[in-house]
Formats: structure tokens, sequence, C-alpha cells
């Protein structure tokens, strides 16, 4: 039986990675020539780590489904990338980054990792800079910050609102140079189907070419993950429609523990559902915030055009509820203010399912000029989108499904339960607990991918200098192709009358209902029932057209789509099993008398590690239990 081991080492909090990288096993550079490295993602932690591995000498495979490397969902990050630098000297250190993020992920990480993101993110501010990207400069041209949600300095880097994309670029172009160099080769237009084990560990994958259609094989002596979270699970939501879990949960299936499945981020600031034919909703940066101002009218049902309604009749609800952060709370107490606010008839619009977000004031004090230089391109996708000019009338948003703290069980060598099996950036759950801060998901990508695993990765592989090059005819490899090819014949054969996507978006609707920013035990005991119905409809009536052996969009989909049945099942399962409140995990029966999240500490300070058991049988509960020395627990307060 897999039994959890953090490997976390020894020593005082600020030594550990040190003293980690000063013992850990290596590998010299020319058995690094020898061996293979798989990474399946493209983004910031996928491409930064094949980069950084190839730059090792080691034999580097690159895996995207899109049909360049620059597709990846990290060039959708807008508002900045977090780092300790203190360049505006207002008190800002390593430690307070830390802290920060253990106290916006509500106690519910591992100290030891988030204090290693903190202490490695001043390399990736200084990495990135000297790779070219344009972050924003001051007068003096000194690198510029802003703030972000959750705490009291500025430490935020950011490229106007273009902040992932001009990430990525550079990481692009650290990834090309070791393709022209020959130690990465890249193969786009792939989809991993499945994770191959030989003797219990990682030794290859199974794709899919999505030209073509053929199933490939590949092999490597470890296998990284670098795919992403699952928060196109509730269909409507802010990231890519192909943004998926599949390569993830291909892993659960194969014995990787998968950790707090219910810790689902909903962003405070999307523009809201404009009509029923949508397929993604778009992000509001964070950093937005930081000069506009939210309100509702003080009236219900008040429909008179904002502009009209005089500051004595407007709620400015987050400044009133939270004095010391103001609209600069963490994302999960703004996203629940919202809703509550719209629940309980304040909401503007035609739905009433929205809140202003006003530029009025920001505008007569600093100028459009100064506003236009800082959000330009934001208020232009606002502007397209919806019709309105945000310069001239508030923004309208609302909260949306964004980003997933749960993930693939990682230990503090971010090695899943399978070993030689590694899972990166969002795809795992180490770094932010319940709830994650803005602008801490580029730095933790980026630094797990060009600055901790290059390290880790090392330390497994020293082990595997005698193991040859891993041979793709071997019996294992050609039972995982068989499933592959039988599980999409399953598919094709179903032959219903309705398209993957109308069973995505059903579901997606049963899991924002009952599984998404409020949550009881009776609407997901419900939800349970409804996602189960669904399925077997799913497994009844779904329509495939085509054959697998081409260009077949709706097979890509409906295989992500099964996946996400499974999904919402364990993410369900580990929201009734959490009885608490945390972060962003909201259970109504768990709320202290001003509405806030209450804790329960004394019986879920743990990481909720769930292990595959098999088809419709019921997933094991593994306890991390969470252990902090160098924080103090106590009731999360923004007040």
């Amino acid at each position: 039986m897999t039994k959890l081991n953090s490997k976390i080492p020894d020593g005082p909090l600020a030594e550990k990675w040190t003293n980690f990288k000063a013992h850990s096993n290596l590998v010299n550079p020319a058995n690094k020539k020898k061996l293979d490295i798989i990474v399946v993602g493209t983004g910031l932690a996928g491409a930064g780590a094949a980069s950084a591995l190839g730059e090792l000498g080691y034999n580097v495979k690159n895996f995207c489904y899109q049909d360049t490397p620059r597709r990846a969902h990290s060039v959708a990050a807008q508002g900045g990338i977090n780092a300790a630098k203190n360049y505006r000297n207002d008190g800002d250190s390593v430690y307070r980054l830390f802290y920060d993020m253990i106290k916006g992920g509500d106690y519910r990480a591992r100290e030891a990792n988030v204090y290693r993101a903190a202490e490695v993110s001043n390399d990736v501010i200084d990495h990135f800079t000297a790779l070219g990207v344009p972050f924003a400069r001051d007068y003096g041209g000194n690198l510029d910050n802003r703030s972000f949600g959750g705490v009291q300095v500025s430490r935020t880097f950011y490229a106007k609102g273009q902040t992932g994309q001009q990430c990525l670029l550079g990481t692009y172009s650290s990834l090309n140079r070791q393709i022209n160099k020959g130690t990465v080769t890249m193969y786009p237009r792939q989809e991993l189907l499945e994770i191959v084990l030989i003797e219990g560990k990682a030794r290859g994958i199974i794709t899919r070419n999505l030209i073509s259609g053929e199933i490939e094989r590949h092999s490597a002596h470890a296998v990284v993950l670098a795919t992403g979270g699952y928060g196109t699970i509730y269909y409507l939501s802010t990231l890519a429609v192909n943004s998926n879990p599949s390569a993830a949960w291909k892993a659960h299936k194969k014995g990787a523990f998968f950790a707090n499945p219910s810790f689902v981020q909903i962003h405070p600031t999307s523009i809201p559902q404009l009509n029923d034919y949508q397929a993604k909703l778009t992000l509001m940066s964070e950093s937005l915030r930081n000069d506009g101002r939210i309100w509702v009218p003080k009236a219900k049902g008040d429909k008179r055009h904002a502009n009209e309604i005089p500051d004595e009749e407007r709620d400015y609800y987050l400044e009133r509820r939270y004095p010391a952060f103001g609209n600069l709370v963490p994302r999960d107490v703004a996203s629940r203010a919202a809703k509550e606010r719209c629940d309980a008839g304040y909401g503007v619009g035609d739905t009433g399912l929205a809140v202003n977000l006003d530029f009025r004031d920001a505008i007569n004090k600093q100028g459009k000029d100064a506003i236009e230089a800082k959000y330009g391109n934001l208020f232009e996708m606002y502007q397209t989108i919806t019709g309105l000019n945000p310069y001239k009338e508030p923004m309208r948003i609302y909260p949306a499904g964004h980003y997933t703290m749960g993930g693939l069980w990682v230990d503090y060598n971010l090695m899943t339960t399978i070993p030689g099996l590694y899972s990166i950036g969002e795809s795992n759950f180490s770094d932010h607990g319940a709830n994650r801060l803005g602008a801490s998901s580029l730095m933790q990508t980026s630094g797990d991918g060009y600055f901790i695993l290059p390290y880790t990765i090392d330390d497994y592989l020293a082990d595997e200098i005698r193991t040859p090059r891993i041979s793709i005819d071997q019996k294992e490899f050609e039972e995982a192709e068989k499933e592959v090819k039988e599980r999409l014949e399953k598919l094709l054969s179903i032959n219903g009358n309705q398209t993957a996507t109308s069973f995505h978006r059903k579901l997606g609707r049963i899991m924002w209902d009952y599984c998404g920013m409020s949550r009881n035990a009776e609407g997901l005991e419900k939800a349970q029932q409804m996602v189960k119905e669904l399925k077997d409809e799913f497994w009844s009536d779904l329509k495939i057209p085509g054959e697998a052996g081409e260009v077949n969009q709706e097979l890509e989909k409906a295989g992500r789509v099964a996946d996400y049945f499974e999904l919402a099942k364990l993410m369900i399962t580990d929201a009734l099993n959490r009885t608490e409140s945390c972060g962003a995990h909201f259970r109504e029966e768990s709320q202290t008398p001003e509405g806030e999240a209450k804790r329960d500490d004394a019986n879920f300070s743990y990481v909720a590690a769930w292990e595959y058991e098999g088809e419709d049988k019921e997933s094991k509960l593994h306890k991390e239990d969470l252990k902090f020395k160098e924080v103090e627990v106590k009731e999360r307060s923004y007040k």
C-alpha cells in the first residue's frame, strides 16, 4: 500500500532548500546525455522545465496539443508575477511573501513548499528580466511594482495587462534555443492519453497525433506533467476552451494520488455571461482593483444607469467590510462578497448578476492617460466584448471559475506517488492551500520549471544512469496502446444523439450550482446523483461524427468530458468530506456570524490525498497532516 511521505528536508525552514541542494544526488554531464525526460505541457512550467533540463544536457521530449508552444494557457495571465524584491522598500521579504501565501491559502498548504516558492521568486524575476521580458518600469528606469489582493506591500511585477504573454514569449525563446541545440525535441499537436508504467516506474506515455489520428508510443527515464488545472469542469470559465485535466487524471488512475480536488478558485473580476451560447468567460485582471472601486446601489433593484447614482447612494461594500484591505482582499473573499450582494438583490445589469468596478475616481485623480498606460489593453478588451466604455462608465464584473489549487499530490521533490512521475505548476497541489493569491501562479509555475525541478529530478535520475534507453516494444507499451484504442473505439461506437459539448455544458451547470462558490451537504449529495445520471446518459447517447484516424475534435472533446465526469465525482466527494470552510471551499454549514469561512483545524488541518480504487468504486482517502512551526495558525482576517 502506498504511504504518503512528503520528504521534507530537516533543518530550519529558511535553510531547507539550501540544504537539499547541497546534499542531493547529482548526475554528471556525460551521463545526462544518456537520459531521456518527457515533459508534457509548454506553459511557463513545462517550457521552463524543458529548456532548463535541455540546458543541463538531458534529452528532452516536449509535448503539447497546440500547434505551437506559444499557445499554452500561461499566455492568458494578465496582471503580474510576484517576487520578494522589496524594490519599494515597503517592508517586503521572502518571509512576508511566504506568510501572505500561507495565510491567503487559509493554512491549508505545506510550509516547506510555500517557503521555497517564495525563496526562488527573486530568481524568477531576474531570469525573466535577463530573457528580455518587458516588465513595466518607473520614471527612473527601475522595475515597477503594483499591489494584488491579500497583501499590504507592492511586490507584483507586470507588463501592462499582458504579463503571462510576455513571460511565455521569454520562456519560448529559451525553449527554442534548446530546440535549436538539439537537446529538446518538440512534439506539437499531440494529446497524452495514457501513462506507461514499467515495474512501477513512469517510463513513457501514449499519445494521439491530433492531425493524423495515429496512436504513438514515447519512452523516457522520467515523465513530467505540466498540464495545468481543471477549472474548465465548470464549462464556463476564464480558461481556454481546450484546457483540461485529462493528463493528470490518467496519472491518477495509474496510481498518482489526487489532492484537495474541491479547492477551486473563483475569480471575482470576470466579464459576466452575456448569452446562453458562450463557450468561455473573459477575465478582467485583479490588478484593476488597485484603481477600480467595487460597488453596488444601496437600494435593491435600482436600475438607474451607474453614472446617475450619487456617491451617498452607493455601497462600496468591500471598503465597508474590510477597511484594512478594501478592494484588494483575496479572491475568495471578494467573490463571495459579490455573490452575497447579488443574491440579496443588489446586483446590477439586466440579470442582476454583476457588480460595478468603477474607475471614475482614479481617472479624475491620475488622468485618463495614466490609467490607459496601466490597463489600456484590458479596457480595450472589455469594450470590444461588451460595447461599453469603461473610461466613461463602470465595468460590470461577476465571479467565474479560474484556477485550481487542488491537483496531483507531490512530495517536496515534486514527485507524485508514482516513482519517476513529476507534476509541476498548476497540475500539482503544493503551494496555494485553499486559495491562491493573485500573481502567485506565474511565480510558482516558473519557479517549479526553471529553478526547482532541475535539482529534484537530478536526485532521482542519479539512480537511473545504468538504465538503458527504454524500448517502446515492451509489453507495457503494447498493453497501454491497446487500452487507448479500445477506449477511443468505445466512445465512437455509442452513436447517440448528443454532442460532447452539450454534456459538458450540463455538467458545468451542475458543478457551478452545487460545488462552486458556495456548497452544502444537501446540494453536494444532489449533485453527486445528478452527475451519475448524466454520466450514464453520456455513455448511452453521445454522438461523435468522423473516425479516430483523422482530425477529430469531437473525439478529443468526448475523451476529456468522460474524464470530467470522473473528476466531478471526486470533487464532490472531497467537498462532502471536508465539512469545514477554508479559503475558496465554503461550506454554508461552517461560517462565522459575519458570513466568513470558518475553519475546523482540529479535524481538517490536513491535505486530503485520494487514491483511485477502480471504476465505480469509492476513492480511498489518505491524510497528510499539516504542521505549522513558523506561523501562528489563527482566524484569517482582512478587516
